[in-house]
């Protein structure tokens, strides 16, 4: 399911160690400077007025109030988001536009509901949904959504209770399925606002544009592995290897087991004829890549597709062995049991993605599915 895009600096490369001319000459236009971080998350005062006659007025429950708030954000007749990969929007700007990704969602709901008197953060997905491929920058989509904390006594939960809210479901459920995501102060997500933007520009080859962003972003989380990473790539597009060295290295010192870093100090120093340098990495990058479930996942999905599916459960299993609580491993391993034959198995695997689901989408999905196989069973 790829309804989610970039969040905390997405756009990670994986790129050679001389700057890439862009294949055409960027059109001309005019330059877009970072905002300053208050005007990020403030809510215009046409959005003010009309969430307060849609889901403060008439009741005090902060439960009926962040139902009111999901009901107003995604209905016909309240704001009617739609998703937009590329839609790295500010409060404003997503009111203006009625378009979302999943960082600019996660920044309006968390004012919101803060807006309704409730308490909010965003939440960070930690582990990465999508690759892109942007010129000769390979893009690296995460996720976020946001957390909401009611305390209502009606729910009978003395420190309240944490709800999701998210853009790829349009609805609510509890904090309690969420395996891979942590919740992020608001700084880790203006730093993100500003990093992914920064990558936008940087893929239409407006470098100095790009780079103004990213300062922005830097100045933040000056720290952030993800968002040093993305300015070493931004070095290299620019042509100076040496800064892009620094950065990276000063990545891979904040984050050992950030891929991206890795594979763009491989690159670089195999691009020089750097070779122990470059096989240093390697190693290093071989290392992580065999502890990392998702890694095990994209590899039996590529055995899937090539119709190899005897490596593809091999792999399956290795990404369950590392990460058995995540649905996407169960339903692959199930699928291509299905394809062998070994309906038993099959049903095993589709029925622990059942159970993990957290999206009535998802959970109807793969239930349709186990009910068609334990009918092959029977006949």
């Amino acid at each position: 399911m790829f309804m989610l895009n970039a969040l905390l600096a997405a756009g990670l490369a994986l790129q050679t160690a001389t700057a890439t001319p862009m294949a055409t000459a960027p059109v001309a236009v005019a330059a877009e400077m970072p905002p300053p971080p208050a005007e990020v998350m403030a809510i215009p005062e046409g959005l003010r007025r009309d969430f307060h006659e849609r889901v403060m007025d008439g009741t005090n429950s902060p439960e009926l109030r962040l139902r009111r708030m999901v009901d107003f954000m995604f209905a016909k007749d309240g704001l009617d988001l739609k998703y937009k990969a590329d839609a790295t929007n500010s409060v404003a700007e997503s009111y203006r536009t009625r378009q979302v990704n999943c960082l600019s969602f996660t920044l309006m709901a968390v004012a919101l509901a803060r807006e309704a008197g409730l308490k909010a953060q965003g939440q960070q997905i930690d582990r990465v949904l999508a690759w892109s491929l942007v010129d000769d920058v390979v893009m690296q989509s995460m996720h976020a959504n946001a957390v909401v904390t009611v305390k209502d006594r009606n729910l009978q939960v003395k420190d309240g209770r944490d709800f999701v809210l998210d853009i790829a479901s349009g609805s609510l459920y509890t904090q309690d399925f969420i395996v891979h995501g942590f919740k992020v102060e608001d700084k880790r997500l203006l730093a993100s606002f500003y990093g992914n933007r920064a990558m936008e520009l940087l893929a239409q080859g407006r470098l100095d544009e790009s780079k103004a962003w990213l300062d922005e972003a830097l100045v933040l989380e000056p720290d952030e592995a993800m968002l040093l990473n993305n300015a070493g790539v931004l070095s290299q597009r620019a042509g100076d290897v040496a800064a892009a060295e620094s950065a990276f290295l000063r990545a891979v010192n904040r984050n050992p087991r950030l891929m991206s870093v890795l594979n763009n100090l491989v690159a670089m120093y195999s691009a020089r004829g750097d070779a122990t340098r470059a096989t240093y990495w390697k190693e290093r990058a071989d290392s992580v890549l065999r502890r990392d479930p998702f890694y095990q996942y994209s590899v039996a999905e590529r055995y899937a597709e090539a119709g190899n599916h005897e490596e593809a459960v091999r792999y399956y299993r290795r990404a369950i062995a590392l990460d058995s609580r995540e649905r996407l491993f169960h339903f692959g391993l199930a699928r291509a049991y299905t394809y062998l034959g070994r309906l038993g198995p099959a049903a095993k695997e589709l029925d622990a993605a059942v159970k993990l689901s957290t999206e009535d989408v998802d959970r109807q999905r793969f239930q349709a599915k186990l009910d068609a196989l334990r009918g092959m069973a029977v006949r």
